[in-house]
């Protein structure tokens, strides 16, 4: 039987993405420009190794910032608007009834969009070991959700915010807990930066940063 998953990703506007990461990417001198262009270079990268991993059978980003659109295009990614525009959760279920709408069987999963280390293969083996049920991955501080995946047939609830990994197992989400660490590092601080470099950035995130992170701002 065939677990493929259809990813929705969402990506916030440029400029109200990763507030807590604003000045990582220029010393601290909090750029707007500079702040924007490491939020998408991020999201590049996550939906750049979705699309390579095993059992995803599509990608599509849910977004309503035209640079972002205009930028996943150019990586052959497509994207759909965040017609809701009201929170993570109603963009998921809007992204999820759009896929649902082209294939009604289709097993829809959720993705986060700050994963810049993500390796294909490990997140193939987080769905492969989801087995067709309704599953999540923590975070690695093991109170958020960086994946999310319907069983097949199943809605996806989401259920992302504040300890979202309680909150999805208390609606029934198996937790996924194999040795994935780079699936597990989404990055919201300069720390979970340094710890996503240490398991190897993607190009986009290593263009921004990897000189950066190895020699320290003045």
């Amino acid at each position: 039987m065939s677990y493929e998953v259809d990813l929705v990703v969402p990506v916030k506007p440029l400029h109200r993405a990763k507030s807590r990461l604003l000045g990582a990417a220029d010393c601290g001198r909090r750029d707007p420009g500079a702040h924007a262009a490491l939020a998408l270079a991020l999201a590049k990268d996550t939906l750049t190794a979705a699309a390579e991993a095993p059992g995803v059978r599509r990608v599509v980003a849910i977004t309503s910032d035209p640079e972002v659109t205009s930028a996943l295009r150019a990586l052959g990614v497509e994207s759909i608007p965040d017609e809701p525009d009201s929170g993570l959760n109603e963009a998921l279920r809007h992204g999820a009834r759009v896929l649902r709408e082209t294939d009604p069987l289709a097993r829809i999963g959720a993705l986060q969009a700050d994963l810049p280390a993500l390796r294909p293969a490990e997140l193939g083996a987080a769905l492969a070991a989801s087995e067709g049920r309704r599953a999540h991955c923590p975070d690695r501080q093991g109170t958020g959700t960086t994946l999310l995946v319907a069983g097949l047939g199943g809605e996806l609830d989401p259920r992302f915010g504040p300890d979202s990994s309680a909150a999805h197992t208390a609606t029934g989400a198996f937790r996924l807990l194999g040795d994935w660490p780079s699936l597990r590092c989404d990055v919201d601080t300069e720390e979970d930066l340094e710890v996503a470099a240490a398991l190897g950035l993607g190009r986009h995130s290593g263009e921004r940063l990897l000189a950066r992170l190895r020699k320290p701002c003045p």
